[in-house]
């Protein structure tokens, strides 16, 4: 498959992770704002993205919340993420047992202005960390979501080594800025996951 592929109004870009993908969205602007299209499933299944999406769900969060890394242990989620309001960066990483990028990470800025998706398929730990004033994120799950079913990742695990970009307006990256929920800064590193 080529690296980038173009159907309707979608470009599919893959990513150095296998099934990691970013979707550009053609939007219509004129004088009264825009239109666009944020998922067609024909277009999808063209560019290789063939889920039954089951459920959508939408957060809201200020500048310098990091929610992940997040996943389901038994019922593994694929999302398609995008960013309804503000600017995050959007991180998927690689848990599939024997994948040759196991433990790797992907990640890419989402906001409102850019109209970029990010495809997360099953067997990935996702996170993000909000750039701007305020984000709102929303994305796509091909299950739902099973409260005993949670499992996570250490934000800033080394082994995992994300690079997590400045929050808008600083030079570079602050972690003393990060604002973690007390379930996320207690999950475990990589190394310790029961896989």
């Amino acid at each position: 498959m080529d690296s980038t592929k173009a159907f309707g109004n979608f470009i599919f870009t893959e990513t150095s992770i296998d099934g990691v993908v970013v979707v550009d969205a053609k939007p219509y602007d004129d004088e009264r704002g825009y239109f666009m299209e944020t998922y067609k499933k024909s277009d999808f299944v063209a560019g290789g993205i063939a889920c039954d999406f089951v459920q959508d769900n939408q957060s809201f969060s200020v500048k310098g919340v990091l929610r992940g890394l997040h996943f389901q242990i038994e019922h593994p989620q694929a999302k398609l993420v995008r960013v309804a309001l503000g600017e995050v960066f959007d991180v998927a990483v690689d848990l599939r047992p024997g994948s040759p990028t196991y433990g790797k990470w992907e990640g890419a800025v989402l906001s409102a202005e850019n109209h970029r998706q990010f495809f997360i398929p099953r067997g990935f730990a996702h996170g993000i960390l909000v750039l701007s004033d305020v984000a709102e994120v929303c994305y796509k799950c091909d299950d739902v979501y099973h409260p005993c079913d949670e499992g996570g990742l250490l934000w800033n695990d080394p082994d995992i080594g994300i690079v997590w970009p400045a929050l808008q307006g600083d030079v570079e990256f602050d972690a003393e800025k990060i604002i973690l929920s007390r379930k996320d800064s207690g999950h475990p590193l990589l190394k310790t996951l029961n896989r």
